[in-house]
């Protein structure tokens, strides 16, 4: 499956997320979608840029836009981790790494020496026809969630 381009509609997908919901990006049309994508729950960047989301989440729904974190942890962590830091947004499992391939941000990363394939943090913006208006990789945490916020704005 070729990864998304900008400019063009993203491919319809089906993903399990938490509060036992199915997403499909079908479903979402008409709403603006900010998907986000993350290495690991409970890890502080990963906090903090969900709680920079959150945080916003108000201005991001007065635009009619969606918000969704998108990790390969499971659901399970996913609740225990949206509920601990009480994220009014799903996060959404991709343990077969569909979504990561589609968007692709499966990239080779370094820890400690080691190599290995990791999620490179990734924001995507799509607008309310289905169609992928901006994005983000390599994503630096700090301010970022405002440069997703203005970029909406803009559309």
């Amino acid at each position: 499956m070729p990864s998304v381009e900008l400019n063009k509609p993203v491919p319809d997908f089906e993903a399990p997320a938490t509060g036992d919901q199915t997403v499909r990006l079908d479903d979402l049309k008409g709403q603006n979608v900010v998907i986000y994508f993350y290495p690991k729950d409970n890890t502080p960047g990963c906090t903090t840029e969900g709680q920079d989301f959150r945080d916003r989440m108000k201005q991001f729904e007065e635009l009619d836009t969606v918000i969704l974190g998108v990790s390969r942890d499971g659901l399970k962590a996913h609740e225990n981790f949206r509920a601990k830091h009480e994220f009014p947004f799903h996060l959404i499992s991709d343990k077969d790494e569909a979504l990561c391939t589609l968007f692709d941000v499966i990239k080779l990363k370094k820890l400690y020496g080691k190599e290995y394939m990791g999620v490179d943090r990734s924001t995507f913006l799509i607008d309310k026809d289905g169609v992928l208006r901006a994005e983000w990789r390599g994503v630096k945490v700090k301010g970022h969630a405002d440069e997703v916020l203005e970029a909406v704005k803009a559309l």
